[in-house]
């Protein structure tokens, strides 16, 4: 399998919400045109293809200074514990650290591990307000 990784956002953003639908991601049900602009808004993007064919992304926001936020890593079912998930983040990684950009994320508890390989370690308590959208 020979995945390309590129920083140029897929020509139709259908297939990343293919990617968020098989991964139970779309609660709050966003479109097409939202996870377009959402990616195209993100400090930084890196998008990973089989071909031509999405096959998964992740995204920082950032204020390009300071601190990023880590959001949105994800690939598609059938193609994950191939390494595409750990090269996405090693890209995001090795971005934010040459513009000297503290890299931080938010998980899930079960992938504490998964990131702790990666270098991170846990630092703060997570807090989120609920809003009507």
């Amino acid at each position: 399998m020979k995945i390309n990784y590129s920083k140029q956002p897929p020509e139709n953003f259908e297939e990343l919400l293919d990617i968020y639908d098989s991964l139970g991601w779309n609660s709050l049900n966003l479109t097409v045109n939202d996870l377009e602009r959402m990616c195209k808004q993100s400090w930084y993007a890196v998008y990973a293809f089989d071909e031509q064919k999405l096959v998964g992304m992740g995204r920082v926001i950032s204020d390009g200074v300071i601190s990023g936020v880590i959001c949105g890593v994800c690939v598609f079912p059938s193609y994950q514990s191939n390494g595409i998930g750990k090269e996405i983040m090693n890209k995001i990684i090795d971005h934010c650290e040459q513009h000297k950009v503290i890299p931080q994320l938010m998980c899930v508890e079960n992938l504490e591990t998964y990131y702790s390989n990666l270098g991170f370690k846990k630092f703060s308590i997570g807090m989120t307000k609920n809003i009507s959208r």
